[in-house]
């Protein structure tokens, strides 16, 4: 598959949605993780991402704005025994607690679908990545609907891609809506294998910058020593307290 520029697919595409990167950095020492949420409507965009724990979570940047929190407030990390589960929902929580109870990712996700906000349907985009005894590997799923001629969803369509020993200096990407449109289009495909370089800071910033500056709301990126289990966070919000 050919390696795409992660900034190029984000520059070129208004509205991804929200989406997930997870991948290996060139000198091969870190595992990296990256996940950004857009907004069309005014209750989208009024988020933020804080720190809580080892994780994140969404709030409301204005309390008193906040419309219906039921698919826009979650923690979307959580870290449980060396594994750092990133999603788009509240199925991270799923996912914890499935890993607690000696399920894996993909059984734990059975119990879910994609999301009930008609006419989108939007997918469920989760991964994991694991980080245990300087050893390196990730998974990524997504959940969506498939869609009869007149929009309506007939079942969930469910994907699970496996990566051991990540290639170093790569990484995927996989985002909730192919583009922007209404009703809006479901990810297709398998996961896009991109390039990853730089920093920290460097590839925080530049993913930012290549976010549409109109639609993004928020982007969270983690780098893991491999060896140590170590990690550094950047959190970059639009709205800013």
């Amino acid at each position: 598959m050919k390696i795409l520029s992660l900034e190029e697919e984000l520059k070129t595409n208004a509205y991804p949605g929200r989406g997930i990167v997870i991948g290996r950095s060139e000198d091969g020492k870190k595992a990296i993780a990256a996940y950004f949420i857009m907004g069309r409507s005014s209750n989208s965009r009024n988020r933020i991402f804080v720190e809580e724990g080892e994780g994140i979570r969404t709030e409301a940047f204005d309390p008193s704005k906040l419309e219906d929190p039921s698919l826009i407030i979650y923690a979307p990390v959580r870290v449980l025994d060396g594994k750092t589960i990133v999603t788009n929902g509240d199925q991270t929580d799923t996912v914890y607690d499935g890993l607690q109870k000696g399920q894996t990712f993909e059984q734990s996700l059975r119990s879910r679908e994609f999301e009930p906000d008609a006419p989108n349907y939007t997918p469920r985009i989760s991964g994991i990545m694991q980080v245990m005894d300087g050893t390196y590997c990730y998974a990524m799923s997504i959940l969506k609907s498939v869609k009869s001629d007149n929009g309506r969803p007939d079942s969930c369509s469910r994907y699970t891609f496996s990566y051991e020993n990540p290639v170093a200096g790569e990484g995927c990407f996989i985002h909730t809506y192919m583009h922007d449109g209404d009703p809006l289009p479901s990810f297709e495909g398998e996961p896009k294998r991109v390039g990853i370089s730089g920093g920290i800071d460097e590839f925080t910033g530049r993913v930012w910058e290549s976010l549409n500056g109109e639609n993004k709301v928020s982007l969270f990126v983690r780098y893991i020593d491999i060896a140590t289990g170590e990690y550094e966070t950047r959190i970059v919000n639009k709205n800013q307290k």
